[in-house]
């Protein structure tokens, strides 16, 4: 008599090709969504120093750029003046960002839409976007003294990526160390 169907020796290799196909996938899935969520960020950090260049010009006012907790990585907001009370504008991050020491913690942008220093001599800088396990900065955020900015999209070694990567990594291996 014929037998339609499948043995139990093909089911399990069915099973485990299958399987094998799906580690592999979830893999590049999950690059891919790395991937998104480091281009995402670095386009709304540009949008949010336009945006910040644009209130200071349209207030004629000092606006600041700040990252929330010193961290560009947890997000940013815009103030007015040098002042957190007044919030324009705020966003959450959850991607590794570094700035170099001119935009370490902070973008300010005079009623000209310059960005300057606290001192009033100009400011220009960029800020790192980096993969989370590699000191590698795939976008770079450029602000030039006049205040505009422009995005790089090059994936480089980056010094300052290293070192967030080691207090994120130290982090984690103290609070495991503690529980």
């Amino acid at each position: 008599m014929y037998q339609q169907g499948f043995s139990l020796i093909e089911l399990l290799m069915g099973l485990a090709i299958a399987a094998i196909v799906l580690s592999w996938a979830s893999a590049g899935y999950k690059e891919l969504i790395e991937s998104i969520e480091r281009e995402d960020t670095a386009q709304l950090l540009i949008s949010g120093l336009r945006s910040a260049r644009s209130e200071a010009i349209a207030r004629n006012r000092t606006v600041v750029l700040r990252a929330i907790d010193n961290d560009w990585g947890r997000g940013w907001r815009i103030t007015l003046d040098d002042k957190e009370k007044t919030v324009l504008m705020e966003r959450r991050a959850n991607v590794r960002v570094v700035g170099n020491q001119p935009m370490r913690r902070r973008v300010r942008f005079g009623s000209q839409g310059k960005a300057l220093h606290p001192s009033g001599s100009f400011q220009a800088g960029r800020l790192h976007v980096c993969a989370k396990s590699e000191a590698i900065s795939h976008h770079q955020v450029i602000l030039a003294p006049s205040g505009r900015v422009r995005l790089e999209s090059v994936a480089v070694e980056e010094p300052l990526c290293q070192k967030g990567l080691k207090a994120r990594s130290g982090r984690a291996t103290l609070s495991a160390s503690k529980t």
